[in-house]
């Protein structure tokens, strides 16, 4: 955890430093109003933080022919978090691979960041219930889940693969140090939560899942407060759906992760919801969805996903835990009080904007402080 103030050589108190990355499409929209929250964070607690701004992605790739720019790098090796938008869009889908944003930008930003270990919250809001795809009576029974997934390691990365015209073959492998880290980033998050454990694997056939459940045994004998299941994975994406509110922390592989965090993306109803958190050699911030490129500059975006990307910022790089559940708390607030952007709105005319939508969660935040 980053300290708030931390003095450098010189007893200087040094403010904490936040790349913020808007990025392309609805990117700037909803970062405006996530740095709109932030400044409420700052009147309230008095802790000043130095934002530098970054270019990544398409437009990067605008301005300087390329999406991850040395000075962009040079930011984020700098800063203490990385808060970041989105990226991409069509405009630049008929560049090289490693010139698209998505790969030399977003991926790129990710491998030199060194990042293990993706975290996808989950909540359904009771005054949501109806747009979630799932039916009521199951929604009702509360779905509030966080996905642990490994990034670092499996079929995405392991040695040897290839492609020719007769065969394409991945190589899925994990190691025991590789388990062990990621296991117990889901440990100590069940602690703060509900103290349970679902780890999903394939350990009935494959190999390295054999592994991975091994490890997940032996690192669960050092959290005894936590109960700990296993899964296997074509079980866990059926239970997804017929009993969600079952699960607490899901903890899986790469693969494995890729989808089931994406299945359980669809269960609130709007990607606009959900933030994640990538942690690594520094942590990066942002929203699950993409950049959205149809409605970038008409200031209908969901922000919710990006506040709370930075609610996840301030309490896992800044261990500011009081501030992030009173930023969730204004959004809860908020939405149930009827404020709505186009994606969770009954109907098109009882929609508001995105920056009407962010105005009413600061308004929240002030009042509950």
């Amino acid at each position: 955890m980053a300290r708030i103030l931390s003095e450098n050589p010189q007893g200087v108190m040094v403010m904490p430093k936040i790349a913020v990355l808007p990025g392309d499409g609805i990117g700037p929209e909803v970062m405006r109003e996530a740095l709109k929250v932030l400044e409420v964070v700052e009147k309230k607690t008095s802790v000043m933080f130095e934002k530098v701004f970054g270019h990544i992605g398409g437009e990067a790739i605008d301005l300087f022919g390329d999406p991850l720019p040395e000075e962009t790098k040079k930011i984020c090796l700098e800063s203490d978090a990385i808060l970041l938008g989105s990226v991409g869009g069509p405009k630049w889908d008929d560049l090289p691979p490693q010139k698209r944003p998505e790969i030399g930008g977003l991926l790129a930003l990710r491998k030199m960041l060194n990042l293990y270990a993706n975290i996808r919250p989950i909540k359904v809001y009771k005054s949501l219930v109806k747009i979630s795809p799932l039916k009521d009576r199951i929604v009702e029974k509360g779905i509030d889940l966080v996905t642990v997934r490994e990034l670092s390691g499996d079929a995405y990365y392991g040695q040897p693969r290839g492609l020719d015209e007769e065969k394409g073959f991945d190589t899925m492998v994990y190691d025991r140090k590789t388990v062990e880290r990621i296991a117990k980033v889901a440990f100590e998050l069940a602690r703060n939560r509900r103290r349970r454990v679902t780890s999903v694997d394939k350990a009935n056939v494959l190999y390295s899942s054999m592994l991975w459940r091994n490890v997940v045994k032996e690192v669960a004998k050092g959290y005894p407060d936590v109960e700990l299941e296993h899964m296997y994975v074509d079980n866990a994406a059926m239970q997804l759906i017929l009993r969600p509110y079952h699960f607490d922390v899901i903890l899986t592989t790469n693969i494995f992760g890729d989808i089931l965090s994406d299945e359980t993306a669809a269960l609130p109803g709007s990607l606009g919801l959900l933030p994640s958190a990538s942690l690594g050699d520094k942590n990066l911030y942002e929203p699950a969805g993409g950049s959205a490129p149809d409605i970038a500059g008409k200031n209908i975006a969901n922000p919710v996903a990006q506040i709370l990307s930075l609610a996840m910022m301030l309490e896992i790089s800044f261990n500011m835990v009081e501030v992030a559940r009173k930023i969730e708390k204004a959004v809860e607030l908020a939405i149930e009080e009827g404020y709505r952007t186009r994606d969770i709105a009954e109907s098109e005319e009882k929609a508001i904007s995105t920056s009407k939508m962010g105005d009413a969660i600061c308004k929240k935040l002030e009042e509950i402080w």
